[in-house]
């Protein structure tokens, strides 16, 4: 919901159509976006976060790209959507599993890094599949309470900014930063597969 209050997705549009002038196909700009996402796993597996990071912030704009070019040449499609949000969430796994190798197994708080890793990932997959399951079970039936009531205390893009965030502060101030932003993504991310848990039951009646 935060991309979608702070963009303005006709004006980005009409920003990023002259890219089309390139001749790369919606689907191309998708994989490009995942091939520079690779680039930014290799360069966190290698220690160098702000290659990774500045890499990864690439893949997210060229991520807008695609949209706006499908929207511009009328090639808008179900199939490219889809395609675009599948690779969306191999993008999220790169990154997470990026900082999992450049933080090392030796970080923890609490719990070694690698099991906020594990819960961050759960947490991020449930947030997706709770929606996407009260949709397919026909438990939410109205879209529109869906796409817009069924959001939590952090989705993709929130969850994203706070790494990022983290990232930033590893940089700065050291890796005890992005540690934090872990384990607080971990938590919020679990926090909201349950509000959307709550939500569905709320509007698909009682179990």
């Amino acid at each position: 919901m935060l991309k979608s209050r702070l963009v303005d997705g006709k004006k980005m549009d009409r920003r990023l159509a002259v890219l089309a002038r390139l001749g790369i196909s919606p689907n191309g700009w998708t994989a490009l976006a995942l091939a520079v996402a690779v680039g930014g796993f290799l360069a966190l597996w290698r220690g160098e976060l702000l290659a990774g990071f500045l890499l990864f912030l690439i893949s997210g704009a060229l991520d807008i790209v695609d949209g706006a070019v499908a929207r511009a040449t009328g090639r808008a499609s179900a199939a490219g959507a889809f395609l675009d949000g599948v690779l969306d969430r191999y993008v999220e796994a790169l990154l997470i599993l990026g900082l999992l190798f450049y933080l090392g197994p030796g970080a923890e708080f609490l719990i070694p890094v690698g099991a906020w890793i594990a819960i961050l990932i759960f947490g991020a997959v449930m947030t997706s599949f709770v929606r996407a399951y009260a949709d397919h079970r026909g438990l939410v039936k109205d879209q529109e309470v869906l796409a817009k009531e069924m959001g939590g205390v952090l989705e993709r893009a929130e969850r994203l900014m706070l790494i990022y965030a983290g990232m930033v502060g590893a940089l700065l101030f050291g890796d005890g930063w992005l540690l934090g932003a872990i384990v607080l993504a971990a938590v919020l991310s679990n926090l909201t597969a349950a509000q959307r848990i709550h939500l569905a039951i709320k509007y698909g009646g009682r179990i």
